[in-house]
């Protein structure tokens, strides 16, 4: 099976010699001089390159926001960019040190980060005893350890900024599991768990959690995962209709947002009917 990138997140490592945009060139971090201040709001949106990363970028340009646009293939960064401020901040956040180049470089280029959508992920699809060990090893590094040290890095400039967001992507295979995706269904049930507790501790700093959990989206995770999706197109989100439950979800202050509001409706079968639910799942898949 093929572990690949999800369409809303992680891109495909960048050829050596990049190809040269015909979009408007952002800003660069300049590395020796004194951290900007930025008067507009900010937000760093990791996996912008493409599919849901990309079109919450865009909404929250929309409104106005400073965006900082992080993936691995600068090319795709430009052309999300394009007729907008954003400033892009190539880096693999799958590397050691990723996380923290990241908002480091982020932090110096506006001096603040008022909201983190934290996008970056990847699947893999297949049986588990399929899996090897290095691909287990990799989508648990960027859908969990490396959103969480991303997190880390950021979180202590919006607690001394006495506010902020973090926004944290799930999925539905985070709150059912779903049969052939065990270890991306455990990656993000444990951003869900990650998002309750950091939640409840960080209760009067001014700080919030939202925890967004799409449905299928019309991007290319689904083959790049190693298997198609196996609905009808119609039945899938678009990318658009996901960033804007994102842009809803911080403007209101929320913490969670299902999108569409019934996925809900599972879990709570699951909580309320273990064996219902089993049944349900043995059945329907």
């Amino acid at each position: 099976m093929t572990l690949t990138g999800s369409g809303s997140a992680y891109d495909p490592p960048a050829d050596p010699a990049p190809r040269r945009s015909t979009a408007p060139v952002p800003a660069r971090v300049n590395q020796y001089g004194p951290p900007r201040r930025i008067d507009r709001r900010v937000a760093l949106v990791t996996g912008a390159s493409s599919g849901i990363g990309a079109a919450t970028a865009r909404r929250f340009a929309m409104d106005g926001w400073q965006l900082l646009l992080n993936g691995r293939d600068r090319h795709r960064l430009e052309q999300t960019a394009s007729g907008t401020s954003a400033v892009v901040l190539p880096a693999d956040l799958a590397a050691p040190d990723g996380p923290r180049l990241l908002a480091q470089s982020a932090l110096h280029t506006t001096g603040r980060i008022d909201v983190l959508v934290a996008g970056a992920g990847m699947g893999w699809a297949g049986p588990f005893t399929a899996m090897p060990h290095t691909d287990i090893d990799r989508v648990l590094t960027l859908d969990l350890n490396a959103t969480l040290h991303l997190v880390r890095e950021v979180l202590p400039s919006m607690i001394a900024a006495g506010r902020g967001r973090v926004v944290l992507l799930g999925s539905v295979a985070g709150c059912v599991g779903l049969r052939e995706e065990a270890v991306y269904s455990a990656a993000k049930a444990g951003l869900a768990a990650f998002a309750e507790a950091l939640r409840q501790e960080l209760r009067g700093t001014g700080v919030g959690v939202t925890f967004v959990v799409p449905g299928a989206v019309d991007t290319a995770f689904h083959t790049r995962r190693g298997r198609p999706y196996g609905g009808t197109r119609t039945g899938l989100l678009s990318p658009g209709c996901v960033a804007g439950a994102i842009w809803e979800a911080v403007r209101q202050n929320r913490d969670e947002a299902y999108v569409p509001t019934w996925l809900t409706v599972p879990g709570r079968v699951r909580g309320l009917a273990p064996g219902l639910y089993r049944r349900l799942l043995n059945r329907f898949g």
